[in-house]
């Protein structure tokens, strides 16, 4: 499975609305814009749609820390502000942190910050909540954890996997 280019943007949703721009009955409700700002004022408005992977499958409403993943090497429109689709939607919480990425062979993060130790009981997952029967290695995976070592990378047992196939 060949790495996605995840890119991230933390902030407050501050507006969120259907999609207020399809042509059709069928399409309409579907499609999620939601506006989020970070501390530093920057604006960004994601479009989660039916294919958005929402961890936890938590729900999200204006006042709500949210991280939103999208595919860094998509095309977007050059609008303000910028626009983009939803990959992945993390509803920030202070006791769970989630990391999204590609881990390698010895799973370890693309970014080389964090080492995952899988024991037996950690559940992995697809999307849909179905058991991945699989080596989560080599894949875009999003992991859930509480605690890391104070090492580089750090290492963690993660509290559940979720293996993101496109």
């Amino acid at each position: 499975m060949s790495p996605i280019n995840f890119q991230a943007f933390t902030g407050l949703i501050t507006h969120m609305e259907d999609y207020p721009f399809y042509p059709t009955d069928e399409e309409t409700g579907c499609h999620k814009f939601i506006t989020v700002q970070n501390e530093t004022g920057m604006i960004v408005n994601f479009i989660a749609g039916p294919n958005t992977y929402f961890v936890n499958h938590e729900m999200v409403s204006v006042g709500d820390q949210i991280t939103g993943y999208l595919d860094g090497d998509v095309p977007v429109i050059l609008i303000y502000p910028p626009q983009y689709y939803a990959l992945i939607i993390v509803k920030e919480s202070p006791s769970t942190h989630v990391k999204v990425d590609y881990f390698d062979d010895d799973l370890v993060s693309g970014d080389g910050n964090l080492k995952l130790h899988v024991n037996p009981d950690t559940p992995i997952l697809l999307t849909n909540g179905q058991a991945f029967n699989q080596n989560p290695a080599q894949r875009n995976l999003i992991v859930t954890y509480t605690h890391t070592s104070k090492s580089i990378p750090a290492l963690t047992t993660p509290e559940e996997i979720i293996v993101y196939c496109r």
